[in-house]
């Protein structure tokens, strides 16, 4: 694919979260959680600053917990090469609220923007129907986000995975807290839990 006239990654995050109403929203390692943040932060945002390939895993036990709430992970590709087998355990276990959106720029952006295997032809849309989500898309315009964007609110057809196809554009930070003990207490109060 061309690696020109691809999505604004802010402008993607920022559509998909725009109706978000009661969603859980989990950020993967790095420029998806500022995006994620840079959209708005929300007490019921889970921003991962480490833990680099667990943000699937960690979207799947909220949406197992959480079963009548949607549960979004958004993450990038170099992540989500880096955990791909959560994919086989998300399509083993087929919460039907979950949604995994890529934010694919085919670059390892936390590391210095090296080339990642999606440059190289690694299909993870292909990965995520193999290992049993049936309903797994590319995407490349906004028009194809905004008619996805619809789908997240759906806690009884998935799960969904969409990769979608962004520029390489290195943004300013959108910072949100990065006290771990603090997000997870939050968290857990906005779904009605004693926080911690």
């Amino acid at each position: 694919m061309s690696r020109t006239n691809l999505l604004d990654r802010r402008q993607v995050v920022s559509c998909l979260l725009a109706e978000r109403k009661d969603a859980i929203v989990i950020g993967g390692l790095g420029a998806s959680t500022y995006d994620i943040a840079a959209a708005g932060d929300h007490a019921r945002n889970l921003y991962l600053w480490g833990a680099m390939g667990g943000a699937v895993m960690i979207g799947l036990g909220l949406a197992l917990a959480q079963p009548k709430l949607p549960v979004v992970v958004i993450t990038g590709d170099g992540e989500m090469l880096m955990g791909m087998g959560s994919l086989a355990t998300v399509g083993l276990q087929q919460p039907k609220n979950l949604t995994i959106v890529v934010l694919d720029n085919e670059c390892y952006g936390e590391t210095g923007g090296q080339a990642s295997h999606t440059a190289g032809g690694t299909d993870l849309v292909g990965v995520a129907k193999a290992c049993g989500i049936a309903e797994a898309n590319s995407m490349t315009t906004m028009a194809e986000v905004g008619a996805f964007k619809g789908s997240l609110q759906n806690v009884s057809a998935g799960p969904r995975f969409a990769s979608i196809k962004i520029d390489g554009a290195n943004l300013e930070r959108a910072l949100s807290s990065r006290d771990g003990a603090f997000i997870v207490s939050r968290i857990r109060g906005a779904l009605g839990f004693q926080p911690i």
